[in-house]
């Protein structure tokens, strides 16, 4: 049976559906609902209708390019990938942005083993696929969306509750999270994050990323300063490995404006931004369709996303650079191909 599988491509793994699987989530999000998203305010806001329909356009069909993106990530087959469409808009109807990632995942991994098993296989896979899908979708989808968002109201409401001390957990966990191999985007979304909590989040996930960047601009220069800081500071993973300490410096600059974010300023996110940080600065447009845009509320972007964490972090980091916790060289990347 195990060869079977290993000649499917099924690897029954955790990390593989985790990691890659959630990975190619938030890519199916940010091409549909994200970009969507940002479409519509951008119609919305000056005026132009057909931008707003083509932002409602891209933003309804989430569930079918979470199933394209989870069924891609996962190298299904063309007919499983194409049918996995399906599944993944069933998961999202009847379960959510989780029930369509589950549903997606089962269907793809069930596509792949009876692909190309039959002499009728242009009729068989795909029908198998999106059985699958639907059947996760229909009893599986919503149980589990219901406990992520519960989990989600739990976090928000907690964050309400005990504003400083949510905030940095939420800020460090999720900051982490947007830094690890596994996609904090998908994540926020799943949970609902909104409001506060939301707000915290970006506040930990634009720290680990400008504060990275800003921290190893000299190894990486101008082209790491915008791969890190506006792309993604997961190119630090390895670096982390060998050294855990160059994580310290933009995950204390995330401890210490959360607090502020959700107290003094009251910094709001959607679930959309919420774990994308400065990510293509989804997280600061996100932060003004939640907030508005106003000059008020630009100088808080910019002090709590931007130049407050790349002081600290800058600070903090050439400290333990003179203290020899981190030597030259441990944070550099390769962003070269």
């Amino acid at each position: 049976m195990k060869s079977f599988l290993h000649k499917k491509g099924v690897t029954l793994s955790p990390r593989v559906y985790l990691i890659d699987g959630l990975s190619y989530m938030a890519l199916g999000l940010f091409s549909s609902l994200i970009i969507g998203l940002i479409i519509k305010t951008v119609g919305d806001q000056l005026g132009w209708t057909w931008f707003t329909e083509m932002g409602v356009l891209a933003m309804g069909l989430m569930g079918p390019a979470i199933g394209a993106a989870v069924a891609y990530g996962l190298k299904a087959p063309p007919l499983v990938l194409f049918a996995t469409v399906i599944a993944g808009a069933a998961g999202a109807q009847l379960g959510g942005p989780a029930g369509s990632f589950i549903a997606a995942l089962f269907a793809t991994e069930i596509g792949k083993i009876v692909s190309k098993e039959t002499k009728v296989d242009i009729l068989v896979t795909p029908f198998v696929t999106i059985l699958v899908g639907f059947f996760v979708a229909t009893f599986i989808g919503p149980p589990i969306n219901y406990g992520m968002t519960s989990l989600g109201s739990v976090i928000m409401w907690a964050t309400e509750q005990q504003p400083i001390i949510m905030g940095v957990l939420v800020a460090v966990l999720m900051g982490w999270a947007l830094t690890a191999p596994i996609s904090s985007a998908a994540i926020a979304f799943m949970l609902g994050l909104e409001g506060i909590a939301a707000g915290a989040a970006t506040i930990g996930c634009a720290a680990q990323m400008v504060g990275f960047a800003v921290s190893s601009y000299r190894e990486n220069k101008v082209s790491g300063l915008l791969a890190i800081g506006i792309g993604t500071s997961m190119l630090q993973v390895p670096n982390i490995i060998r050294n855990p300490w160059i994580i310290i410096p933009p995950t204390i600059a995330g401890i210490v404006f959360a607090p502020i974010g959700t107290t003094i300023f009251n910094m709001t996110n959607v679930k959309e931004g919420a774990g994308m940080g400065t990510s293509g600065f989804v997280g600061q447009i996100m932060t003004f369709a939640s907030m508005g845009f106003s000059v008020s509320v630009l100088l808080k972007v910019l002090l709590l996303h931007i130049i407050g964490p790349a002081v600290v972090s800058l600070a903090i980091s050439e400290w333990m650079r003179k203290k020899s916790y981190i030597k030259d060289g441990d944070m550099k990347i390769n962003i070269g191909g």
